[in-house]
Parts: C-alpha cells; sequence; structure tokens
C-alpha cells in the first residue's frame, strides 16, 4: 500500500482546547442531510450515545473518553480530589448509556486508570495539569482507533476474493469509528488494493443502519453497494450471489461468541447452511475476557417505538406488543475468522482468543 487510506469524512472530533468541543456527525440525519453535533457537557455525550447520534462501539468509546473531559470542564473542581471524584461520577453516567458495546466501558477505564495514575505520580500537579493529561489520553484513544482501524483493514483485506459478493449488517464502517471502520475497512482496503467485489448492504431495521448509513459510507469510498431488504439475504445466498458475510462486534466473550446488531445471528446461520464464510472484524478493545460465553453479555433492550414507527412515521397499530433487542449473539462454532488489529484469529477460538491475550 503506497500511502494509508483516509475516511472522506469525520466522525468524531474535538475542537479546540481545555475548554473545547466534542463534535459528532449526527447520525440520526443520515443520509439526507450531513449536520455536526456539539458536545459540551456529560449530558450531551450521554444522549448522543442514547439516541444513536453517535454509535458503533469504537466511536462510543471515543466519545465517552472525550465525555470524561468534558466532566471536569462542567464542574471546574479546585482541587486534584474533587478532580478524580468528579472523573468518578462522570464516567458512571456514561457508562449507563448503553449496556452492550465494551468499548464504552474500556475506554472509561482508560481514563479513570489516566487520572488515578497522573494524581498519584505527579503529587505537585494541579487541575489544570490534570485535565491536559486526560485530553491527551482521549486525543491518543482515537488516534489508536484510527491505526487499529487500518490495521484490521490490512489484516483482513486478503479474506476478500477478486469477484466476490460480499454481504454486510448494519454499519462497521467509518461512521462507527474514528478511522476507516472494522469490517468496512477490509473492504476499503481491498479496493485499495484493486480488487473488484460486489458489496450488498442489508437494511437492518428497525432503524435502517444498512440503509441509512452503510450504503451512504460506501458511496463516499467511491464503492457502489446493492441495497437488500433483510429478508433477501437467504434467496442471495442460494443464488450464489454471497461468498462472504462480514460484520463487525460491539462485544466478544472468551470463547469467541460475539454480539452484535440484531440480525446478525440469523445471517450467520444462513451462511452456515450454505456453506459461506462469516467473519468478524472488531479490535482487541471489544473483547471481554471477563466472561466465559456469549450468554452473559448483556443485551440492549430499546423502546418498541422504534419498530411501530419509522422517522415520525407509524407503520404498525399502536396497540399492540412490541420487541425491540438491539444485539443478538452469534456462537463461535458459527464464525470463520476473527480480524482483530493483532491478526486473523481462525476457529477453534477460544483457543486463539487465550493466545492472543497471553501475546498482550
Amino acid at each position: 500500500m503506497t500511502e494509508p487510506l483516509h475516511p472522506p469524512f469525520r466522525t468524531i472530533y474535538w475542537d479546540g482546547g481545555l475548554d473545547g468541543t466534542l463534535v459528532l456527525l449526527d447520525q440520526r440525519r443520515l443520509p439526507a442531510e450531513v449536520r455536526f453535533l456539539p458536545c459540551r457537557t456529560v449530558e450531551d455525550v450521554m444522549e448522543a450515545i442514547r439516541t444513536l447520534a453517535v454509535r458503533g462501539a469504537p466511536a462510543i468509546g471515543i466519545a465517552a473518553a472525550f465525555g470524561i473531559c468534558l466532566g471536569l470542564s462542567q464542574v471546574n473542581p479546585v482541587s486534584v480530589p474533587q478532580a478524580l471524584t468528579t472523573v468518578e461520577d462522570s464516567a458512571a453516567r456514561l457508562a449507563a448509556s448503553r449496556p452492550t458495546a465494551v468499548n464504552l466501558f474500556w475506554a472509561l477505564e482508560q481514563m479513570r486508570k489516566a487520572a488515578l495514575q497522573f494524581a498519584q505520580q505527579n503529587s505537585s500537579s494541579n487541575v489544570q495539569d490534570l485535565r491536559r493529561h486526560l485530553l491527551n489520553q482521549a486525543q491518543t484513544i482515537l488516534q489508536q482507533d484510527i491505526d487499529t482501524c487500518r490495521a484490521i483493514g490490512q489484516n483482513g483485506q486478503s479474506l476478500i476474493p477478486e469477484g466476490a459478493g460480499i454481504l454486510t449488517h448494519c454499519n462497521a464502517g467509518a461512521l462507527a469509528a474514528a478511522g476507516i471502520g472494522t469490517a468496512l475497512a477490509i473492504l476499503y482496503t481491498a479496493r485499495h488494493f484493486s480488487r473488484q467485489f460486489r458489496v450488498y448492504v442489508d437494511e437492518t431495521r428497525p432503524l435502517l443502519q444498512g440503509a441509512r448509513l452503510t450504503a451512504w459510507e460506501l458511496k463516499q469510498f467511491g464503492i457502489q453497494p446493492t441495497l437488500i431488504c433483510d429478508n433477501m439475504a437467504a434467496s442471495l445466498m442460494k443464488a450464489g450471489k454471497i461468498h462472504a458475510v462480514l460484520v463487525g462486534a460491539d462485544r466478544i466473550a472468551a470463547n469467541g461468541d460475539t454480539a452484535n446488531k440484531i440480525g446478525t445471528l440469523g445471517l450467520s446461520i444462513l451462511a452456515s447452511h450454505f456453506q459461506i464464510p462469516f467473519y468478524v472484524a472488531a479490535p482487541t478493545s471489544t473483547f471481554d475476557l471477563s466472561i466465559p460465553s456469549g450468554q452473559f453479555i448483556p443485551i440492549e433492550h430499546r423502546s418498541p417505538d422504534e419498530v411501530f414507527s419509522f422517522s415520525k412515521q407509524q407503520i404498525a397499530p399502536r396497540d399492540i406488543a412490541g420487541y425491540n433487542p438491539a444485539f443478538d449473539v452469534t456462537e463461535a462454532e458459527r464464525i470463520c475468522a476473527i480480524v482483530t488489529e493483532k491478526g486473523v484469529l481462525h476457529p477453534p477460538l477460544p483457543k486463539a482468543i487465550e493466545e492472543l491475550r497471553k501475546k498482550g
């Protein structure tokens, strides 16, 4: 590769110095409108995460890291002990925003540790010094994501055969990260190497992240996608048009079970039936080695209103029950490989993940 790939748009960035603003590409408005959302308080970041203005496991983690910085700016503590209390309070509130994406908790823990270590190692430092240190830490988390996305793309691009049909689900691209994404990074890198393939994007009900976000994003990268309804996947697979399924992840258990957007499990079952490779792409920060299997992954349940309507347009009767889990869990045995920034993990996944853990 002659030069690094860069997204043609920015999803998340910090504008200004210590009293700056977190700026998010408001994904609730895509694809009709490109508008940026300024966040100046912890509450702003929490609301952005809860309402999916920012989404995708890596981007949520980055937003939360900068949320810690906003909390300090908002409270303006007068002493380092008060600042540490503010960090703890902000972290606890941000952690309650969404339960499934482990990158949120990973990033908050990185910020908490950075604050405590700095205070312990720099007893004569003041609040401003601590704030500068934490802003640098948040910027480091953002830059690490950019580098991680690039590495995932390079590590996984050989999985995309020339002329293949690739099916994606939800959005695991630059809209879900600071860099070029996770699953979609593999496609962007393969295209950068002049490989030709067709991308099928399923709509991803109920919020249409595939139709609204992935289809828009692929076009920004110069890839013309084919949009399908969620219930068309089996027909396409049977017709021989799909040669691989490529998805992201919000949390991966120690045994390789993987939580991703609702509907991923069904695609993995279909792929297994039709003997089509099913690949997951995720940074190592998405692994939660504290849980043995997917049955312990907390699944977020969102308002049934998301199923009853879309874009404020009612599409179903209101006087019926609704069920709206945001994620499901795909068992490790249906996953052919997990692509990370540290390499590609092949089955048996529990052994591969344990070896990755030992390497650090």
